[in-house]
């Protein structure tokens, strides 16, 4: 479970983010949907602790990201935008080398990496260096890198930025699994599609603050519409009048 309270970043005289409160539950899919430059990947950023917060609190599985940083990176698997690899380290190189830095024994780091290379449709392409491999080659090489320690909570920006039909297809499929085994996927889009066809819960965030919590079809009632789409569209709308208020 990952829980937000109160979130606070400040890049300078820019508020980023402005007191985020969030939670995501095990066994579910909880989508961080807003437009660019909303502050989704600055709130994932403080909660997978690259960025300390300048106000707020958060927990991985009830452990502080302030207090046990280490510890609650131990709780996560994550995927950030942009993730770069090791480029001259093959696929499975990559991943192993990612088991060794959690601890994982050698037999285990390599049956993981086994594991994972197989559910991600990675074979044709897992003993190849990473400099030649495609968008989506590489975003799937960094999400089995993630998971190698088999964490609880999963963090994910933007995850099906570049890739093609059959990438986000593969990728779709794992999360679901996933979800099924009773992991805690939280991940950032501006798709919409994504969020509809993955998400049980969705977080609409705008201009740095959370607006509503809810699952896709109550954020349809919410705002009368019939579509995610349009639901987003005005409910970011409805917050963008208040602030000029």
């Amino acid at each position: 479970m990952i829980e937000a309270r109160g979130l606070i970043k400040r890049f300078g005289t820019l508020t980023a983010v402005s007191g985020v409160t969030l939670r995501a539950a095990d066994g579910r899919i909880t989508g961080l949907l807003g437009p660019n430059g909303a502050g989704k990947s600055t709130t994932l950023r403080m909660l997978y602790t690259v960025l300390s917060p300048h106000g707020g609190e958060a927990w991985i599985d009830g452990v502080s990201i302030l207090k046990d940083p280490l510890e609650a990176r131990r709780r996560m698997g994550v995927l950030p935008h942009g993730a770069g690899l090791y480029p001259n380290l093959t696929a499975r190189e990559n991943i192993e080398y990612f088991g060794t830095l959690h601890g994982l024994t050698r037999s285990v780091r390599r049956g993981r990496a086994a594991e994972l290379i197989r559910r991600l449709e990675m074979d044709a392409f897992a003993d190849r260096p990473a400099k030649e491999f495609s968008q989506g080659q590489r975003v799937k090489t960094a999400l089995a890198r993630a998971l190698v320690h088999q964490p609880r909570n999963v963090l994910l920006d933007e995850p099906t930025n570049g890739l093609d039909v059959m990438a986000v297809r593969t990728l779709r499929r794992l999360l679901g699994e996933l979800r099924a085994e009773g992991h805690c996927i939280l991940f950032s889009s501006h798709v919409m599609q994504e969020v509809a066809a993955l998400c049980d819960e969705v977080i609409v965030i705008a201009a740095g603050t959370v607006i509503v919590q809810a699952t896709p079809d109550e954020l349809k009632e919410r705002a009368g519409t019939p579509s995610l789409e349009e639901a987003f569209v005005r409910l970011v709308g409805i917050e963008d009048e208040g602030a000029g208020a």
